[in-house]
């Protein structure tokens, strides 16, 4: 009897002390979950708690003006006023959804009333669409189908104390109405945001650019500089794009509590307010950009006129400064209106400008590579003079055309190839300031590539006429404020190897001379080359900044002209011993450059210019120029099968500056597909020179 209550005690005992563990272990378990909640991960938790009841509003700063030269706005903002919604404020309830079918199941009948009101003055409907899932986040307002009721139900859903876009981008009237009606509508407000506008339009867009949403991959960047992407704008072309950094200004930060709801109940922390981006004064004359513009369209119109065809639809006019480099007018036609893409892209217009064949987006002012033709033969001129190649007084025969014998190597027993000139029965003997002048092919090709005992060695060589051509400014960008210019090409027999496949002939250097072959170049480079000449050999860094402004109009960078080189006393020019670099640089001689101007003088008062300028009293006399007319066969004209042996398609080009003796501005007037420059590109310069000075001296206003 003894032994059996030993063993029950025994076996209580037990029973308790395993009741006893479990308690222990329990309790245990809930001090460790309370320290691990308070103490471990207490911070954690606090940060959270914090975060839910804190916002962060991200302050929307002002971008900045652009005006041009004579502080005519070229960039503004302006108000545009969206309706918008608060779900909090309505009266009564806003709304219940159907969580199977995510329909509008009852609305209030005074916010009904509202709706109904409102839907009329801004003409959309009360009721429309269905919400498939009201807690979507990703939502678009003022991008959809739906109607006020179930977008108000999607905005009391997610965030029912922040004001919701109905209906965006209306009339300053109807804005007026619905402020008015804030006693009737409680709830329903006016949101007024600013939006890009460009005054000139499309007068001016290739060079103002417009702005887009920030891109998806570009979205951290912006971010980290304190943009709110799905709401900010950015620069995608132009200046817009160019200056992004000086024209965007920075956002501004406001932190309050919320409750539970979202709703803002104080700030927590001061204010940052926006810090406005600053503004910028172009070089460009908005009137002599009009004037520009005017004389590119009208002649491209005559010329297809004449036609009785669509011969050429697009064409470049760039006028300049030649003494500080500041661009006065910059025209690439066609191109877009951005004031269309002021608020939103639209798919449609964009869709339209990509398909364009004449790339209406593409600035050919500067990215267009195209052979240049005879306004290149300023390169060969300050070289052949240079090198000694010839003396200016030297006389070549010229009788219309020669053959050579085209060799590719040492052995190659060469085929003949024949050159002729534009003027088939030749200038007969002439002296460089008359080829010049008469833009004759024959003396170029002979001066450039050698002839006979003519004239000995090789003349100039590809080599020595590439390092002319870089000193004025080709196969280099120009680094003139915008986005995508190219940078050309002046080619060489190395380059000519590793991308052709084929070694150098005696044709090749023949027909670079000219600026045909392999030679590209954009119009701002034949700018720069004209620019370097009339300004006695120094370069000026081209540009569309004159100065930068703070938001009171203070100027905080104030213009200043970059000297880029000067040929005659910078060593830019590499000195060649045949065709091996001697790793030595000398300059150019400044009569050198003195004689090409005499020839260019002539090229107006003599040569192929004369008949566009004869009738201009200033400027027959007083202005300087190059025609150039380039044989091109790309894809456009191979597609439209143009190209044939002897009778391809050409580009109309011209240079010039006036005055003669104390340049103040110099032009280049491109014409794709437009024939002779001295009969279509000519006189589009001429027009923008006569607008320059007739606006200096007030006699007219284009």
């Amino acid at each position: 009897m003894k032994q059996e209550n030993t063993s029950s005690n025994y076996f209580f005992s037990w029973r308790l002390i395993f009741f006893y563990a479990i308690i222990a272990l329990i309790f245990g378990f809930f001090i460790y979950r309370l320290f691990d909640l308070q103490v471990i991960r207490g911070g954690i938790f606090l940060t959270q708690a914090d975060n839910n009841r804190t916002k962060e509003i991200n302050l929307p700063t002002q971008r900045g003006i652009i005006y041009d030269r004579n502080d005519f706005i070229l960039a503004q903002n302006i108000a545009s006023y969206n309706i918008v919604i608060t779900p909090a404020n309505l009266p009564g309830d806003t709304g219940t959804i159907d969580t199977n079918t995510g329909d509008v199941l009852a609305v209030a009948a005074s916010i009904q009333e509202i709706y109904r009101q409102l839907g009329q003055l801004i003409n959309m409907p009360v009721s429309q669409g269905e919400v498939v899932d009201a807690t979507v986040k990703v939502f678009k307002p003022c991008d959809n189908d739906l109607g006020i009721t179930q977008i108000v139900a999607i905005a009391d859903t997610n965030y029912p104390w922040q004001p919701m876009e109905i209906k965006c981008d209306v009339d300053s009237q109807t804005a007026k109405i619905v402020s008015e009606k804030a006693i009737d509508w409680p709830g329903v407000g006016v949101e007024v945001v600013p939006v890009r506008d460009y005054p000139t339009g499309n007068l001016t867009s290739e060079i103002i650019g417009f702005l887009g949403p920030i891109p998806a991959e570009s979205e951290q960047l912006y971010s980290d500089l304190g943009f709110l992407p799905n709401r900010d704008k950015i620069g995608y072309a132009g200046i817009e794009d160019q200056l992004q950094d000086i024209l965007g200004g920075k956002n501004g930060k406001q932190v309050v509590e919320v409750d539970v709801a979202g709703k803002e109940m104080r700030d927590l922390a001061p204010v940052v307010e926006p810090v406005p981006g600053e503004n910028v004064r172009l070089t460009i004359d908005t009137r002599l950009q009009s004037a520009a513009r005017t004389a590119l369209i009208n002649e491209i119109n005559y010329l297809n006129i004449y036609a009785g065809k669509v011969v050429a639809s697009n064409g470049v006019v760039i006028a300049m400064n030649p003494k500080t480099g500041e661009i006065l007018a910059l025209v690439s036609y066609p191109n877009f209106d951005n004031n269309i893409m002021a608020r939103q892209i639209p798919e449609d217009y964009y869709n339209q400008l990509i398909s364009d064949p004449n790339k209406p987006l593409f600035n050919h002012a500067i990215s267009a590579e195209v052979p240049p033709g005879s306004v290149f033969k300023l390169a060969a001129s300050l070289g052949i003079l240079n090198e000694g190649v010839v003396t200016p007084d030297q006389l070549i025969i010229d009788n219309g055309a020669i053959t050579i014998t085209e060799k590719y190597y040492p052995n190659d027993p060469g085929t003949p190839r024949q050159f002729v000139g534009w003027l088939a029965m030749g200038f007969g003997p002439i002296d460089f300031v008359h080829a010049v002048a008469e833009s004759d092919d024959i003396y170029f090709y002979k001066v450039g590539g050698g002839y006979d005992d003519e004239v000995p060695n090789g003349g100039l060589g590809a080599w020595r006429l590439s390092t002319y051509a870089k000193a004025l400014g080709y196969n280099q960008p120009s680094g003139i404020e915008l986005p995508g210019e190219a940078s050309g090409l002046i080619p060489d027999p190395t380059w000519k190897r590793l991308t052709v496949k084929e070694n150098w002939a005696i044709g090749d250097t023949y027909t670079a001379t000219i600026g045909q072959g392999y030679v590209l170049a954009t119009p701002i480079q034949v700018l720069e080359s004209m620019e370097t000449v009339a300004n006695n050999g120094i370069l000026m860094k081209p540009t569309l900044i004159h100065d930068i402004l703070d938001p009171s109009g203070k100027v905080i960078t104030p213009f200043k002209p970059v000297q880029v080189r000067d040929i005659t006393k910078d060593p830019v020019i590499t000195v060649y011993n045949g065709n091996l670099d001697t790793g030595q640089k000398k300059t150019v001689q400044p009569w050198v450059i003195e004689e090409l101007k005499q020839g260019l003088h002539l090229v107006v008062t003599y040569g192929t210019a004369l008949p566009t300028f004869k009738d201009d009293k200033l400027l027959a006399t007083e202005s300087a120029g190059k025609t150039g007319t380039a044989e091109y066969c790309d894809n456009t004209a191979q597609a439209q099968n143009l190209c044939h042996p002897d009778a391809w398609p050409r580009h109309a080009w011209y240079i010039g500056y006036a005055p003669f003796d104390d340049p103040e501005i110099a032009v280049v007037a491109f014409v794709y597909n437009g024939g002779e420059g001295a009969t279509v590109a000519a006189p589009i310069a001429r027009e923008v020179m006569d607008a320059y000075f007739n606006l200096k001296s007030g006699t007219t206003t284009p």
